[in-house]
């Protein structure tokens, strides 16, 4: 996930991004109000709270992903859940009577949704670190003019104003100044001397 774009100018790292967002906000819910289901499909029964409290995890998760300007540290929060996901689905194993198909498939899933967190919080992570090279680039050799400051002083004697560029004759303020030569003045006379 090296942030390419795709056919439309998108950036696919992004985009991505967001989903996990946004799948993190509907987990976090579904387990927030329903973790009698996450137990008893997955052989946790008694540890309902632990799943809620996981709930609230991902849904903190999925709001921080969503709503920052940078999401990188909330997408390595999400692996570090991940590894807690999976401890927790691997304890469901243990013991007699339980799902272990849905608890195998559980932990395949969780383990390609942290892949892919842990792809996204590198690609994230080094498009941070180009950010900060850039932003320290020293561009005080630069000046910004076509020629060195010697060759472009009075560069600007020999400009002539374009025509297009003129106010018209009709709309340029009239002064005595201009008619007359005698200077212009504001004040109105009085008559007095």
């Amino acid at each position: 996930m090296s942030g390419r774009r795709d056919a439309g100018g998108r950036d696919t790292t992004l985009a991505v991004v967001r989903g996990l967002g946004w799948f993190s906000v509907g987990l976090g819910l579904a387990e927030l109000l329903a973790p009698h289901a996450f137990t008893r499909n997955f052989g946790l029964r008694g540890h309902e709270r632990l799943i809620e409290s996981y709930g609230a995890r991902e849904l903190a998760a999925g709001i921080g992903i969503l709503a920052s300007r940078d999401p990188t540290p909330w997408l390595w929060g999400r692996v570090a859940g991940d590894a807690l996901d999976l401890g927790t689905l691997a304890t469901g194993l243990a013991g007699h009577n339980r799902p272990r198909s849905r608890i195998g498939i559980a932990l395949a899933a969780v383990a390609g949704v942290t892949l892919l967190d842990v792809l996204c919080s590198r690609a994230m992570g080094a498009r941070r670190q180009r950010a900060k090279r850039l932003a320290r680039r020293d561009y005080s050799d630069r000046r910004g003019m076509p020629r060195p400051a010697a060759q472009m002083r009075g560069a600007a004697r020999d400009f002539e104003v374009p025509q297009d560029f003129r106010i018209p004759e009709p709309l340029r303020p009239w002064t005595n100044a201009t008619q007359t030569g005698a200077p212009q003045t504001d004040a109105p006379q009085t008559g007095a001397t």
